[in-house]
């Protein structure tokens, strides 16, 4: 559940701040007021796209910050643990939009991708927008209302990967069709290539102890000298010598220890680390007799250095991939000189996911054909509360004309109405008016909403073009589905503003060089002013006023009768 949100500096707003709880909430307000900026900032905070544009006039940039609740929302708490973005169970959301157009996302206060903010958004908020009915008209969309209303995604992700797996075989199954001169040519490559490879014979490890020997062949002249160096600084015949002096540290305390037993301990660690020295000693002469300078050497661990630089660039590689380059050569090789045997396992397996892929498509149609009924029926009927007496919705699942497989199965999805009792149903595309598509689409989102598990619920301005009683069934739908979730709702409708189980009201402020727009939560009796200026307009009467106090009783106690029932539907 959305629980907060925090503007700064877009479109009109300089600054707002809004707490927001559960159930049915609406937005309301002059013309003008900047009630959908809301939804628009809730928009660029899950991800949507974004310009300077948007950035308030005289600010460097616009930020928006959102909070939810997600205590009851075991997914989006893995999500955020799969992508070590969990925080206690908190989840904030921030983006930053600056004047050059580039923006920054944030969640729980860690740096993220614009796509990780869409998919978390994906599962937190469903923005249900006034414009939304022109997308109905698309078969795709029509396909996606019908599999989320019947709950298809684990059938669909399904298919989709059947079909990714099937593409990927048939695309490594025609390579293998080229033509005898192209077949020739790449063979002459791969073979050249690989002669060149094989006669470095050499592992990863192998060209890391190239590198080793190289760096010491290279600096041997200055290891030499160190190492000589040493040797005369610790154990010199006599002199100020390492092993000198503490061979005389030594002699002194041991006589006086026998006198002070304080000075043991300390006597016996000069002892060991004498030990320690002489051993160090013998372990540095000992490598510098082998340390060895050798020109030639050195002039063939510079030229085999070369070699494999230029065989890296050649096959734009780092010289320690060359290993595994040779590796891929030569499969590649294999599949070529083989390729009869090699078509015949991708035809076996081109075969099964074939077969596998009909069996899931088939069987996704069925469950299709089967949610088109109970979805129609729920459309039909919702549209003869909005208006529509006698409208029928039908959906129509048809095999696709070209027959080709595809993530989303081998169904055409078309949606049919037919407005007005006694007339066949024909494509929504072709008869609905636009008065009649914005009530179908609003009877659709009310429906699909109702079988989704998306915990909030953005209705912007979905309610126009309509009034009177409809207004007023709409309110009650919006209410009921603020009963099991969270629904923010934009109108311009009293009737919808009276069932709300809270009211916010968007007010513009201009002063002399500035307009600021401001939110907030009314109480009672600055509810029943608002409802009775969206009843009345400009001139408000006692008349209206009075109107407007029963108007938001009225919804009010219809809105706790329908809940009572819907509790006692659940209990009976």
């Amino acid at each position: 559940m959305l629980t907060h949100i925090h503007v700064r500096n877009l479109a009109i707003v300089d600054e707002i701040e809004v707490e927001l709880k559960g159930g049915m909430t609406t937005l309301t307000g002059e013309t003008g007021a900047g009630k959908s900026i809301l939804v628009d900032a809730l928009g660029l905070v899950l991800g949507d796209r974004a310009d300077s544009a948007v950035i308030r006039h005289g600010s460097e940039r616009a930020e928006i910050s959102a909070g939810f609740h997600i205590q009851d929302q075991p997914a989006v708490i893995a999500w955020l643990a799969s992508q070590e973005l969990d925080r206690d169970g908190e989840c904030q959301l921030r983006r930053i939009i600056n004047l050059e157009g580039r923006s920054r996302g944030y969640i729980n206060g860690q740096a993220v991708a614009m796509q990780s903010l869409r998919e978390l958004g994906e599962q937190l908020v469903d923005i249900h927008g006034q414009h939304e009915h022109q997308s109905l008209l698309r078969s795709g969309m029509q396909r996606q209302l019908l599999d989320a209303f019947a709950a298809h995604q684990p059938l669909l992700d399904k298919l989709s990967a059947i079909h990714g797996d099937w593409k990927s075989a048939d695309a490594e199954l025609q390579g293998l069709f080229g033509d005898d001169a192209e077949r020739d040519a790449r063979l002459d490559l791969l073979r050249y290539q690989q002669q060149e490879l094989q006669a470095l014979d050499l592992s990863r490890e192998d060209i890391d102890g190239i590198d080793e020997e190289h760096a010491r062949q290279a600096n041997a002249g200055r290891l030499l000298e160190a190492s000589q160096r040493g040797l005369q600084q610790l154990d010199r015949d006599e002199g100020a010598a390492v092993v000198s002096l503490l061979g005389q540290t030594l002699d002194e305390l041991g006589d006086l220890s026998e006198l002070d037993k304080g000075l043991q301990e300390t006597t016996q660690l000069l002892g060991e680390a004498s030990v320690l020295v002489q051993e160090g000693i013998e372990s540095l002469r000992q490598y510098a007799d082998r340390l060895d300078i050798d020109p030639q050497r050195l002039q063939w661990l510079e030229q085999r250095i070369g070699t494999l630089h230029d065989l890296a660039r050649k096959h734009r590689c780092n010289p320690r991939e060359l290993p595994a380059v040779a590796e891929r050569i030569s499969q590649e090789l294999d599949r070529i000189e083989h390729a009869g045997e090699y078509r015949e396992a991708l035809q076996a397996k081109l075969a099964t996911l074939e077969q596998g892929y009909l069996d899931t498509a088939r069987q996704l149609s069925t469950k299709r054909k089967k949610a088109a009924k109970t979805f129609a029926k729920s459309i039909t009927g919702a549209m003869q509360t909005l208006g529509m007496s006698g409208g029928v919705f039908a959906v129509e699942v048809r095999d696709r004309a070209d027959a080709r497989f595809s993530p989303a199965g081998l169904d055409d999805i078309e949606f049919m109405v037919s407005a007005n009792s006694g007339q066949p149903a024909r494509p929504l595309s072709k008869v609905a008016s636009g008065g009649e598509l914005s009530r179908i689409s609003l009877s659709i989102q009310v429906i699909s909403a109702s079988s989704e598990t998306i915990p909030t619920l953005i209705f912007d301005e979905v309610d126009s073009g309509i009034g009177g009683g409809v207004a007023e069934i709409v309110g009650q739908k919006l209410r009921e589905l603020g009963s099991d979730r969270q629904v923010l709702c934009v109108t311009h409708l009293p009737q919808v503003a009276a069932l709300a189980h809270q009211q916010l009201q968007v007010s513009k402020l201009s002063g002399k060089d500035t307009t600021r727009t401001r939110i907030r939560a009314l109480n009672d009796d600055e509810r029943i002013d608002e409802l009775a200026r969206m009843l009345g307009g400009v001139k408000i009467t006692a008349q209206t006023r009075e109107h407007a106090r029963e108007m938001l009783q009225s919804g009010q106690g219809s809105g706790k009768q329908a809940a009572g029932k819907r509790k006692t539907r659940r209990t009976g």
